[in-house]
């Protein structure tokens, strides 16, 4: 029998969701000497930071992101601008973004502003322009678009400049540090399969 390999990361900004560095950015490797045959279930873009989930178990990745399944997953994001009623309205009804040169209408998702949550500094730090105000959204996906946050965003005008995957199903990224990598228990693993 194959043994199962389940693991978590906080994906630190800069670092690619791969195990192969491209040009100037390191991929997952330089964190953790994983096994060869453990790959991400999912992905965070190179500006992204937060939960990655890597594993060899196939079941249990498909069944994380089967569209029809609406696995759900939450984003701690800071924008530029302080979003209003109606920004946040057409967030959660779901946007038209263009993914890949085609329109495609995003799902409903929850959206609620939340305080600025205790994160470790991001390095380099987000570009600050005194002048324009920032806030932060908690937005609760259950579809992975390439770049979909930002892409809804910056739809309603809401420019994201910082992206934290925050939680997987039950499961948060609780208070961990930047690169630290941890074996995800049985409670873990039922944590994240829950909706």
């Amino acid at each position: 029998m194959i043994q199962k390999y389940y693991f978590a990361l906080y994906k630190p900004f800069g670092v690619l969701s791969q195990f192969r560095p491209e040009g100037e950015k390191p991929g997952l490797g330089t964190l953790y000497d994983f096994p060869s045959e453990v790959y991400p279930v999912g992905r965070l873009d190179a500006d992204s930071e937060g939960l990655l989930l890597l594993t060899n178990d196939n079941h249990f990745k498909t069944r994380l992101l089967n569209p029809q399944k609406g696995h759900p997953r939450t984003y701690w994001v800071q924008v530029e601008g302080r979003p209003t009623e109606a920004q946040c309205q057409m967030l959660a009804q779901g946007v038209e973004i263009r993914i890949e040169k085609k329109l495609f209408r995003t799902r409903p998702a929850r959206v609620a502003m939340i305080e600025v949550p205790e994160l470790p500094a991001r390095v380099p730090p987000i570009r600050e322009r005194l002048h324009i105000p920032t806030a932060w959204l908690a937005l609760t996906l259950t579809e992975g678009k390439n770049r979909q946050v930002r892409r809804m965003t910056a739809k309603v005008g809401l420019p994201t400049l910082r992206l934290v995957r925050a939680a997987i199903g039950q499961y948060h990224l609780g208070a961990r540090t930047v690169g630290e990598v941890w074996a995800l228990s049985p409670d873990d693993l039922r944590q994240i399969l829950q909706k």
